[in-house]
């Protein structure tokens, strides 16, 4: 449909009523989706440069958050008294003092996914209705990459922990809300035929974007940084900056090729309280109706949650709970990116012959099994989090990966746009699930290592609710 005859057949629409379940204000993907036989072909330039910014945000995830600025910055000596710091690191006093900083960072990120729950659902639904998606999601990859560069001001003192933690908190609730609008925008550039291998290319160039900022990271740091005065963590605070320039300049193709998606035709405006209220009132209406997609959205939220865990805190426990030093933390990322990029790209085959759902559950199963090994056997020490890390890393990509290719075969005709929006809004409200559990657990035993089973528990949930969700049976798509 040309914009001249959407505008015509929105103005030949009666007055809208009051807000319903019915108004889609969760966040239909635009209607391009509508037509499951649609022939439309998408530019592969769109393709590529909306891939692109997954490339783009990665190393906030992989660097920032994951293996080396809150693992081996924030989490550190560097943020103890100096009396404590200079303790043996096998010191009980240094230990749990190292323990107090991995559950207070703990605390920022759970706070910081109550305030995603707040606030992703209906920013999400409000840039849908005015076809903003991607000027939000323009808003909040600038911000993503300022909060980066407010990093360099987390000096190495003890008096700017909770600065460096608070900042990073923020920005993964900038990071995940501009994430909404980003997957809201991958029915733009595929179609029902191809959203499985768009998606997978964006997961794609996510890992490898990872891996590239990891490698630089690691150069740097054998290099000695070319005999730069490092001190004060200047070096990870550098890297902070690097990691905000490259979101930057590598989200340019998104925004430069991407087109904007018109607003929803007839939709009503909705208030910012009001909006509550009607996603409350889309939810119990997918529950009446649609109950199996109703309840794996349920699960997939849990245990999405638990799946962010483990990248979230994978560092910190690599750095504080098994004693890596920061290369061999660094050289672990890497690793760990390439095997969950290969296991993703093996399980797109798994998918197609058993189903989604197949792969779904025995990744959980294997990444439930590895939590427990991982604490069970902690005691020996690096090598078992070798194995057992990376062994969670296979698991990792193939869960995601297909859980949006099982949503989109369980999804009824014509509700896909619908469905697809609150999947990206199920996967915030849980997003504080993984952080607590994690806090929670250090808090009542007083060590690192319990952080896993916690992470464990959420991912052990989700999977025994999935097992009792009753899906149609698999089948092949051609």
């Amino acid at each position: 449909m040309d914009p001249e005859s959407r505008s015509s057949a929105a103005s030949a629409t009666p007055p809208v009523p009051p807000p319903t379940a019915n108004t889609g204000a969760i966040g239909p993907m635009g209607e391009l989706f509508q037509d499951a036989d649609s022939d439309r072909v998408v530019p592969r330039t769109q393709v590529i440069s909306w891939a692109f910014w997954d490339w783009a945000t990665q190393p906030f995830n992989s660097v920032i958050l994951t293996f080396v600025f809150a693992s081996l910055y924030i989490v550190s000596d560097s943020f103890l008294p100096a009396d404590i710091a200079a303790l043996p690191d096998t010191d009980a006093v240094k230990e749990r003092a190292i323990a107090d900083l991995a559950s207070g960072y703990g605390l920022a990120t759970t706070l910081a996914g109550i305030l995603i729950l707040l606030l992703a659902p209906v920013l999400g639904q409000s840039a849908d209705r005015a076809g903003r998606k991607k000027r939000w999601l323009g808003v909040f990859t600038v911000l993503l990459a300022l909060l980066q560069f407010a990093l360099f001001f987390t000096l190495a003192d003890p008096a700017y922990f909770w600065y460096g933690a608070i900042v990073l908190a923020v920005g993964a609730v900038v990071s995940e809300i501009a994430g909404v609008n980003y997957n809201a925008m991958l029915v733009q550039v595929s179609t029902p035929r191809t959203i499985g291998r768009v998606s997978g290319l964006g997961w794609g160039l996510g890992y490898i974007g990872g891996i590239l900022a990891l490698t630089l990271v690691v150069v740097l740091t054998f290099a000695d940084w070319f005999g730069m005065d490092t001190s004060n963590g200047l070096a990870y605070r550098l890297i902070a900056v690097g990691c905000g320039i490259w979101t930057l300049v590598f989200a340019i193709p998104l925004f430069k090729n991407v087109p904007e998606a018109p607003p929803i035709p007839g939709a009503q405006k909705v208030g910012f309280f009001a909006g509550y209220v009607v996603l409350v009132k889309d939810v119990a209406r997918l529950y009446r109706t649609h109950r199996p997609t109703f309840w794996f959205l349920f699960a997939s939220a849990i245990y999405r949650d638990g799946l962010a865990g483990v990248f979230a805190f994978g560092g910190v426990l690599a750095a504080a709970g098994f004693g890596f030093s920061d290369t061999e933390v660094m050289i672990f990322g890497i690793a760990a990116n390439i095997v969950a990029g290969i296991s993703t790209i093996i399980a797109g085959r798994f998918d197609d012959l058993f189903g989604a759902r197949a792969v779904i559950i025995g990744a959980l199963l294997g990444l439930v099994v590895m939590a427990v090994v991982l604490f069970a056997l902690h005691d020996l020490g690096p090598v078992i989090f070798w194995i057992g890390g990376l062994a969670l890393s296979v698991c990792v990509g193939p869960a995601q990966a297909s859980s949006r290719s099982l949503l989109a075969r369980v999804t009824p005709n014509g509700m896909q746009g619908e469905i697809f929006g609150l999947y990206a809004t199920t996967g915030r409200v849980a997003s504080f699930l993984a952080p607590a559990a994690w806090t929670l657990s250090i808090a009542l035993f007083g060590a690192i290592i319990y952080g896993v089973l916690g992470l464990g528990l959420v991912l052990l949930v989700g999977l025994i609710i999935l097992l009792f969700v009753k899906l149609p049976p698999h089948t092949r798509l051609r």
